[in-house]
């Protein structure tokens, strides 16, 4: 039994469509040698880039992050509201009343690329992210 090409479609035909298939699939990032971005930055960067500092200067985080949750309720407003603030850190767009800032410096603007500031941000939450500290008890 010989090896036909099924009719109206020869070999050189099909090699256009896979070739386009692979371009388009190399552009949307599919087809990558790369490894994809992370969304956040790593648990050693957010050390190393906030969370140091932050313990020099005895910031209540844990307090931070809550009065955050009670305000904006979900992770992906709350990053908003950080983003916001870190890019132009000034008292009237931060969560913490004026005492606080009796106590504790007003953060500077850093140099972090927005891309970056956003990764950290993100870490942060997932650092402080109290649904990770919930447990719930076991039904019988």
């Amino acid at each position: 039994m010989r090896n036909e090409e099924p009719k109206g479609i020869g070999r050189i035909a099909v090699l256009p469509r896979i070739v386009g298939a692979m371009i388009f699939l190399l552009g949307t990032g599919v087809l990558s040698a790369q490894s994809p971005a992370p969304s956040a930055a790593t648990p050693k960067q957010l050390e190393e880039n906030c969370l140091a500092c932050h313990r020099e200067q005895k910031l209540p985080d844990n307090l931070i992050y809550r009065r955050y949750l009670l305000k904006y309720s979900s992770p992906q407003r709350i990053e908003n509201a950080l983003m916001k603030y870190l890019e132009h850190p000034i008292k009237e767009r931060s969560i913490m009343p004026s005492e606080f800032f009796l106590r504790f410096p007003i953060k500077y603007a850093n140099k972090l690329s927005p891309k970056m500031l956003r990764r950290h941000v993100r870490a942060y939450i997932d650092h402080f992210d109290v649904r990770k500290r919930l447990q719930l008890e076991k039904s019988n």
